[in-house]
């Protein structure tokens, strides 16, 4: 059964931090590439990172040089660091697994919100 748990959200000050972490379950985990997304009402959901089981990582140009994915393999966690947010960084961001290159799944999401 796949079961991804998110959390780390909240609101922030433009320029500031959040660490998201998505516990995922271990049979995924150890066979998948792992992703964050994120969406905000009325557009389509986007690909923000990636992170293959080797530890090779993929960024959109929107968040490139600010967010750091990372996966925890002795926890099941991947992590997105994000730092120097800006208000377009405002959205729900959900945890996902690849599966022939595609997200397979979508849970309940974190909502991050930048705002002064």
């Amino acid at each position: 059964q796949v079961q991804f748990v998110e959390s780390g959200g909240g609101l922030v000050q433009p320029g500031g931090s959040l660490r998201l972490s998505c516990v995922a379950s271990g049979s995924i985990f150890s066979r998948y590439a792992m992703a964050w997304y994120r969406q905000t009402p009325g557009k389509q959901r986007e690909f923000v990172a990636t992170i293959s089981t080797g530890g090779s990582t993929k960024y959109a140009d929107s968040v490139k040089g600010r967010f750091t994915i990372s996966r925890d393999s002795a926890k099941n966690t991947v992590y997105l660091q994000m730092n120097n947010l800006k208000p377009d960084d405002t959205a729900v961001y959900y945890c996902t697994y690849l599966a022939t290159g595609q997200p397979a799944y979508w849970g309940q999401g974190t909502q991050v919100t930048v705002s002064s």
